[in-house]
């Protein structure tokens, strides 16, 4: 066990102990359960309550209602696993372990997915090392039950970087992200053993290609199987809140929707289907990712599907008799997608920042990085708030160490308990993020300055800057009108990056 949680623990059996001594103490009160749920490469704007017109979330926007919606806050990273590492451990991505996706190669042929289900030591990703505390592990040790529902990413299978040995009691669903490129996969995992679905094994980015006497329907329904994995991992979910309704517990819920492939239950495509109609829906035929027959509707059929699963949820809580002492805190993992078939542009999904390929996911432009965030919390949170403090992923374990009352290990987040509770709050300086891929980037958010320099990696470290208070689609580069501002961002940008420990994330470009 890792020293931060010995003595953690050390410390509640001491308090327990003196608790005890005094028979007329007062009972204390119960602690606040927590929920994180995380949807994956959910948009900016692409809920009802961020102004969204097409796809319906009445779940999540009453949760926003009946809580708090955080307009200006930040993942850790545009892509997957290091923005899930910049939640787990606290660090931005200048100080992290994971600062892209790494599916360590070395071990084989980690993308065909017939290897990979006959030796699951190909799944995965490079693993984070035991010597770092997790989100999960700092609430284990103020006496939570951990579970984590849904996606990883930080850790092959019999890695140390599983989630069982990284502060999760409970763990189910894809340790993997490639195997998440499937919604009907072979398999998921419950702790650290398979769990085997009513699914053939059909492999993600193999081009399908369409016999000329093959019925659309025959072509495209054959990318639909029997075991969903969104809907297994919903009733995991949902049993582990009622397995914990009587003990504090912490719930990651990191859903694989609406991240492509194009797959969703038929109820919600049908009703899409009639709502934008064929003739504004064309096929997609597949190049990345599966085909799809009704891409449009099919992709905000997911949007739903992770919709009715939060109200579902919600309606447990208050079945258990929880609800009232639970927080409920909803966010995305990074901007919306461009590939598989999903077509942002048409949704405006990254509004009102741009939704072009360029500025979106893998991008550390707004609509790449900045994501909605709601926390509900009756009795804490005021209904009908709204935030504009600007926050980031790092921020999530100082805040959530501060509601249980220990002590965070070095973050370099701030805590936004203020925020939620309507008091004064302390804000960040300025913001840091590096990302080593998609040609290199480093972005910078000091007040309504954002500064971006991309193509690390040809050699260049030229930044653009702009001011979100005037321009916050990033269309106006005003950094030749403002020099000093430059240099500031430039101090920064030396200053927070630390050279990784890992070669294929680091930067020639600043001499490493």
């Amino acid at each position: 066990m890792k020293l931060y949680l010995c003595a953690t623990a050390i410390l509640l059996l001491t308090l327990s102990a003196c608790s005890s001594s005094t028979s007329d103490a007062p009972a204390a009160p119960p602690k606040t359960n927590i929920i994180y749920i995380l949807a994956d490469d959910l948009g900016y704007g692409e809920l009802g309550v961020m102004g969204q017109e097409i796809i319906e979330t009445p779940n999540l926007d009453a949760l926003a209602n009946g809580g708090m919606l955080f307009t200006q806050h930040y993942s850790g990273a545009p892509v997957c696993a290091p923005a899930r590492g910049v939640l787990m451990m606290g660090r931005h991505t200048g100080h992290a372990y994971v600062r892209g996706n790494h599916e360590d190669g070395a071990r084989g042929d980690v993308w065909n997915f017939q290897a990979m289900f006959d030796n699951p030591r190909l799944e995965g990703q490079a693993p984070i090392p035991d010597s770092l505390i997790t989100l999960g592990e700092v609430l284990q040790g103020a006496g939570y039950t951990t579970g984590l529902v849904g996606k990883w990413g930080l850790g092959a299978p019999y890695s140390e970087g599983v989630p069982n040995k990284q502060g999760f009691n409970y763990f189910f669903g894809y340790n993997c992200q490639r195997q998440a490129h499937n919604l009907y996969p072979t398999h998921l995992w419950e702790n650290e053993s398979r769990v085997f679905l009513n699914n053939e094994l059909q492999a993600p980015h193999v081009k399908h290609e369409q016999d000329e006497d093959t019925p659309d329907s025959t072509f495209f329904n054959q990318f639909l199987q029997q075991d969903f994995a969104p809907d297994a991992m919903q009733a995991k979910a949902l049993e582990f809140v009622r397995n914990n309704a009587n003990n504090p517990f912490f719930l990651y819920y990191a859903s694989p929707l609406p991240h492509v492939p194009l797959q969703a239950p038929k109820r919600w495509v049908d009703h899409y289907h009639e709502k934008i109609g064929t003739e504004a829906d064309p096929p997609y035929r597949g190049k990345s990712y599966f085909p799809s027959q009704y891409p449009r509707a099919t992709y905000a059929a997911m949007i739903s599907t992770l919709d009715e699963q939060v109200g579902e949820l919600v309606a447990e809580l208050k079945t258990q008799g929880i609800y009232e002492n639970t927080l409920i805190i909803f966010s995305s993992d990074n901007g919306p997608t461009y590939a598989g078939g999903a077509d942002t542009e048409f949704f405006k999904s990254a509004e009102p920042f741009q939704t072009k390929k360029d500025r979106v996911k893998g991008h550390v432009y707004e609509g790449g990085i900045r994501v909605p965030m709601i926390a509900h919390w009756p009795g804490t949170i005021a209904a009908n708030g709204t935030s504009y403090h600007i926050s980031a992923f790092q921020d999530v374990l100082p805040t959530l160490a501060e509601i249980v009352g220990v002590e965070p290990p070095i973050n370099d987040g701030i805590s936004f308990l203020p925020a939620m509770k309507g008091e004064t709050q302390p804000a960040h300086d300025y913001l840091y993020w590096e990302f080593p891929a998609y040609k290199g980037q480093q972005a910078v958010r000091k007040g309504n300055w954002k500064a971006i320099r991309k193509n690390m990696h040809d050699g260049n470290l030229t930044l653009e800057l702009y001011d979100l208070s005037k321009d916050v689609k990033e269309a106006n580069d005003v950094a030749a009108d403002n020099p000093d501002i430059v240099a500031e961002m430039e101090a920064i940008m030396e200053r927070e990056h630390l050279p990784s420990e890992i070669d294929r994330f680091r930067f020639a470009v600043l001499g490493e």
